[in-house]
């Protein structure tokens, strides 16, 4: 009968604490005052910088929820999330970041 118990409480935690795929991940509040003193081709340039970012991030995080699927579908346990593949605060942090350089780059008026 315990070992019924334990057996829920495992597949709930695995279950809850698989990474998060990249497109339900959200922003972080970055403020755009942090980028509202530079130039329109300073901001170009770092926006591009901080997709690539972004990017390199996301994959990563794909991953880690692909790998915490079949971790648990495997053996019960989100593999990626459990040795530190999760990059949830990573992309939350890129994509808000993002966010603020756009937000800056229209105040401006500069072409995205």
């Amino acid at each position: 009968m315990k070992f019924k118990y334990i057996a829920v409480a495992l597949a709930a935690a695995a279950v809850t604490s698989c990474a998060k795929r990249p497109d339900a991940i959200v922003p972080a509040d970055i403020p755009m005052a942090a980028y509202t003193g530079q130039s329109c081709p300073t901001l170009k340039t770092e926006l591009a910088k901080e997709k690539a970012a972004l990017h390199a991030v996301s994959k990563a995080q794909h991953d880690a929820a692909n790998g915490d699927a079949f971790g648990v579908f495997l053996i019960g346990v989100p593999m990626s999330s459990t040795f530190g593949g999760d990059k949830e605060g990573q992309v939350a942090v890129a994509k808000g970041k993002v966010q603020a350089i756009e937000n800056a780059m229209k105040s401006k008026g500069c072409t995205i």
